[in-house]
């Protein structure tokens, strides 16, 4: 049988589709190891079987279901088949995402803390200063699980809100009150698809890619659907907020609500801040209405609700690697402290290295280049630097769209002029003859416009020279470093390659999240807004002495809005790790047999751990080596004019 690159999308495809169906089972079966047990009328949603299978056997199906999910996920990031069947993938991760809202959550017992939080809000106690403890014989406070009875949130404003609005629907009921939950959870994740979708609409490619690592994510619809964590409120408000990029005041404001949701999603903002470092008076508008929406939120519940995270900000995770870096200190100094604080100041400097190294291969346009959500009239190069493209018309979608793609991917897929023949005449020749169709009217405005283009092109060789080699026609939207493509022959393969390249060129302000229109990213050239929160995120998530899988999900939603890059293979083999190093995410001696102990003790606290840091290692030597071999390839054979 010939291989295609449609049947190579079966393998990764049939792994996604098992591993989501895995997820629905384990739901459905009800109370296990995995699944904490619900109290409250059995008509109530969410509905179970309540058949009390094996721990065993759910353990196993759960583990199973995350190495299906990572093996899809990797597969269909190297072979993503088709772009027609973005619109598929998105439709399937909402299906099972709105399936998954009316199943018990399953993975950890957090979704127990957020009832009872709520409850506490309703009943008048402050969840910042109490734990469930303090409501002795509450039907909701009962339910929460060790080592969090004592506790206090460590949620945002909107996030408590957001409990309180589900304990008045749900009542004396845990189960409704978690139902209640999981449709705001189920609601906010689909929106964020939905979002995702949109912006990268304009390219088929690129659209396919968002939808494969977010809504279609097995990964992710297994840790925050199934899971049913607040992070998934907190996303939604940072991805609108960065496609609201063109209105400061209503980008302010998503950004208040997501950090008010969860602080550690405030990362997101110095995107936009960055961004906008130029332009004062619009940061000054945008920070003015965050820090107004976080103020007004820790006003009405108090400052005090700050105080847990303080505390919770020096936690070093049992699956994190400087867990080691804990260990060799107090076998060689001591151990007499915890060495909290060489902790921090350590995992701060190694935040730096990585978001440094990935910066150095965003600047070479090799990796994570940004979609070019520029000023109309302008789109976004692999370096961020604005070029000119014709302002007539929506480029956003359309056949208007479609012109202009054509257009200036035949100028980038020119071949190699003759000699005694210029770089901007030839590929103003092919510009013309491409494409018989398009007129001036509608896409560009004659030879000047191309012949700007190509001048920006020459202009910075080593963007033109940073294509990976892997041609789009295999519908691969990975980078890999070890190109030789050098010259024009660089240029030309590169620029199809969907995540990188002067392809990310050929798309500019089309590829906001509002049609076309100006979404305030890259006006001043350098990179924009989602690639800074991207890779701030990413360093963060790869480095933190505190690290859960269900984090993780923001560094997705931030990579689906940037370019294709073996980041994205980084992201997923690191959600994949962290995964199972949580199984189950609950310390329940009643739901958890002893002999599966080794989980924890040996995988968790030994395994991983490793596992987590040679994976950060390999991010790193991968950044280095990319940015390197894009400096050092030659710049280009076209003769000067």
């Amino acid at each position: 049988m010939r291989v295609t690159s449609q049947t190579r999308t079966i393998g990764p495809t049939v792994a996604t589709g098992l591993s989501v169906l895995l997820t629905i089972i384990i739901g459905a079966l009800g109370p296990s190891a995995m699944v904490p047990p619900l109290s409250g009328p059995a008509w109530q949603p969410p509905y179970f079987l309540n058949v009390q299978p094996d721990p065993h056997l759910m353990i196993a199906l759960a583990a199973l279901a995350i190495v299906l999910g990572g093996a899809g996920l990797l597969g269909s990031l190297w072979w993503p088949g088709s772009p027609t069947r973005a619109r598929a993938l998105v439709l399937f991760g909402c299906v099972a995402a709105g399936v998954l809202a009316f199943l018990p959550p399953s993975g950890s017992a957090d979704h127990l803390n957020y009832a009872a939080y709520g409850r506490m809000v309703t009943l008048g106690i402050d969840p910042y200063t109490h734990g469930a403890t303090d409501l002795p014989g509450d039907p909701i406070a009962d339910a929460v699980e060790q080592p969090w009875r004592e506790e206090p949130s460590v949620y945002g404003p909107v996030a408590t809100a957001v409990q309180a609005l589900a304990s008045l629907v749900g009542g004396d009921s845990v189960r409704l009150t978690v139902f209640a939950l999981a449709l705001f959870n189920a609601a906010a994740f689909i929106l964020t698809g939905l979002l995702i979708d949109r912006f990268t609409r304009h390219d088929p490619d690129r659209r396919l890619r968002a939808a494969l690592l977010w809504t279609a994510n097995p990964l992710l619809l297994y840790q925050l659907v199934a899971g049913m964590h607040a992070d998934t409120l907190a996303i939604v408000c940072m991805v609108a907020a960065l496609l609201a990029r063109a209105h400061p005041v209503r980008s302010g404001l998503l950004l208040g609500l997501g950090v008010a949701t969860k602080l550690n999603a405030g990362l997101v903002a110095l995107g936009p801040a960055w961004e906008l470092r130029r332009r004062p008076g619009r940061l000054a508008l945008m920070a003015g209405a965050a820090v107004a929406v976080v103020a007004v939120g820790y006003t009405v519940v108090g400052w005090a609700g700050l105080e847990p995270v303080t505390r919770t900000s020096k936690a070093i995770s049992h699956a994190s690697f400087w867990k080691l870096f804990q260990g060799l200190m107090q076998s060689v100094i001591g151990p007499g402290s915890a060495y909290r604080g060489e902790v921090q100041v350590g995992s701060l400097l190694l935040i730096a290295l990585v978001a440094w190294s990935l910066f150095r291969v965003t600047a070479r346009g090799v990796a994570m280049v940004g979609y070019g959500a520029g000023p109309p009239g302008h789109e976004q190069g692999t370096t961020g630097r604005a070029r000119a493209i014709p302002s007539h018309g929506d480029t956003g979608s359309g056949a208007s769209a479609a012109k202009v793609h054509g257009r200036v991917e035949a100028t980038l897929n020119a071949p190699e002029p003759a000699p005694g023949t210029t770089g901007a005449e030839a590929d103003t020749t092919q510009a013309h003859t491409s494409d018989p169709s398009a007129d001036a009217g509608t896409t560009e405005a004659g030879p000047d416009a191309t012949q700007a283009a190509n001048r920006n092109t020459e202009a910075e060789p080593d963007a033109a020279t940073t294509g990976d080699g892997r041609h789009a026609s295999d519908h691969d939207t990975s980078t890999d470093a070890n190109t030789t493509n050098t010259g024009p022959s660089a240029a030309q393969t590169g620029s199809r390659d969907a995540g990188a390249g002067p392809d990310a060129a050929a798309t500019g302000s089309g590829g906001s999240g509002a049609g076309g229109r100006d979404t305030g990213a890259g006006a001043q050239g350098g990179v924009d807004a989602p690639v800074v929160a991207a890779v701030l995120v990413v360093a963060y998530l790869f480095a933190t002495p505190y690290i859960l899988p269900w984090y993780d999900g923001l560094a997705f939603a931030m990579l689906a809005l940037v370019g294709a890059s073996a980041v994205d293979r980084f992201a997923a083999a690191h959600l994949v790790v962290l995964s199972l190093a949580y199984l189950p995410a609950r310390v329940n001696p009643a739901a958890v047999p002893e002999d599966v102990e080794w989980l924890r003790t040996v995988v968790r606290a030994q395994v991983v751990p490793w596992a987590l840091l040679a994976l950060t290692a390999g991010l790193v030597w991968w950044a280095w080596r990319a940015a390197a071999r894009a400096r050092t390839r030659p710049t280009s054979t076209v003769r000067p004019p």
